[in-house]
């Protein structure tokens, strides 16, 4: 059954198509009785008006786009929430979309959101985005990079400082007594990956780098057994993981291998999400996640949207050591 128009509603009011808009954009100017009668016919036909419709007529919308890269990833669901209930003090209404890491699922939603004229976006992506960014800047829709700096010093971001917590995540290992570091993380080109990595590298510049393709609790596993089938000797004794996600695998693939943790591989992973303090054994992990961070990335956006420049426009976010059974050894 097709959904009932604005000319079905006018039908059985018994009003002109034109009064029914007017009820619907500007209530003030119909008659009491007409309104009555068009509510009774929106009621009875369950008529949904057009948000989208008045928007364009009015030139104005309430809506907010956020493009995210991994729904399965509690961090980016945390991100979201606040995003979430930031835009609704503001009045406004966030659509999400997830684009699983894929370009060209990423390139479809921009698209998506620019045609339906969004107030402004943003925008979490593993990708190099900003030059698709900055057209639609052009052509009137601001945007707020999430989770990674800018390279434009005219893209507003809000951002984790990553190199400094792959610095402290290596030097936390390192004065725990670990000498042979390994890195899991991947794909390197990923800006976030390559920052954790280059800090960790600044600590220790011969680490041992595990690249995978992807930073799921699956792929964790994979890395984990094949460390735990490795002789002692061979086996890294401190482990930095890109992520909570991967970090919790390689530890559930260790401990199933017969691997102590943390008396033979002590493990970091990053983000601090909501899983790493309630694992078995908890996850020593940088805490890249702020209670402001993303109600900070919709006030820049909205700054964005009043005002044609923003001033500080790149805020970057300071990452803690959180640390926890899963690192604390003896050093040696």
């Amino acid at each position: 059954m097709s959904r009932p128009g604005i000319r079905q509603v006018a039908a059985r009011a018994g009003v002109a198509v034109g009064t029914v808009s007017a009820y619907l954009n500007h209530p003030d100017r119909v008659s009491a009785a007409r309104a009555q009668r068009i509510a009774e016919a929106i009621a009875e036909l369950g008529f949904v008006p057009s948000s989208a419709g008045r928007q364009l007529r009015l030139g104005v919308s309430s809506l907010i786009g956020y493009l995210s890269p991994d729904v399965s990833n509690p961090h980016f669901s945390e991100i979201a929430q606040e995003v979430e209930y930031r835009a609704e003090r503001l009045g406004m209404t966030v659509f999400f979309a997830h684009s699983h890491g894929d370009r060209a699922r990423e390139d479809a939603y921009l698209e998506a959101f620019e045609q339906r004229q969004v107030r402004g976006l943003l925008v979490s992506s593993f990708e190099p985005v900003e030059e698709r960014l900055a057209a639609m800047r052009d052509r009137g829709t601001p945007s707020v990079l999430v989770g990674r700096r800018a390279c434009r010093p005219e893209q507003p971001s809000v951002s984790i400082d990553d190199v400094s917590g792959g610095h402290q995540a290596a030097e936390h290992l390192r004065a725990n007594g670990c000498r042979r570091l390994a890195f899991v993380g991947g794909p390197l080109p990923v800006q976030q990956v390559a920052d954790r990595l280059a800090g960790a590298r600044q600590v220790a510049p011969d680490l041992e780098v595990i690249e995978v393709a992807e930073r799921s609790i699956a792929v964790g596993r994979s890395v984990g057994h094949a460390l735990a089938a490795r002789r002692p000797a061979e086996r890294p004794d401190g482990v930095f993981a890109a992520n909570d996600v991967l970090a919790l695998g390689i530890l559930q693939a260790l401990v199933a291998g017969g691997v102590s943790v943390p008396t033979e591989v002590a493990l970091v992973g990053y983000d601090d999400n909501e899983f790493a303090e309630a694992s078995l054994i908890p996850l020593t992990s940088v805490r890249a996640r702020h209670e402001d961070f993303g109600a900070t990335a919709v006030d820049l956006l909205f700054e964005a949207i009043e005002h044609a420049s923003v001033p500080d426009p790149q805020r970057v976010y300071a990452p803690e050591l959180i640390v926890r059974e899963s690192s604390r050894r003896t050093a040696s």
